[in-house]
């Protein structure tokens, strides 16, 4: 983890296409979120300086991983 983050976590999703999933959800990256896809598991890390950040992009991250993992 990088020193400038107080917070960090990890997000594991299964869903059957996990790399689509990652492309539909990549223009939405910032820099400090990463992801990782391998066959049906996405992994997801996501760091922030605040707690209030982190619930927030966590909480919009998996509106928009849930609409992904639908349409996907």
């Amino acid at each position: 983890m990088d020193d400038n983050y107080k917070y960090m976590g990890i997000i594991t999703i299964a869903c059957t296409n996990a790399s689509v999933v990652k492309d539909a959800l990549a223009p939405d990256n910032l820099s400090n979120i990463s992801m990782q896809s391998d066959g049906t598991t996405l992994s997801i890390e996501v760091t922030a300086q605040k707690l209030g950040t982190m619930i927030n992009t966590v909480d919009d991250l998996l509106m928009n991983a849930q609409i992904a993992c639908d349409l996907a």
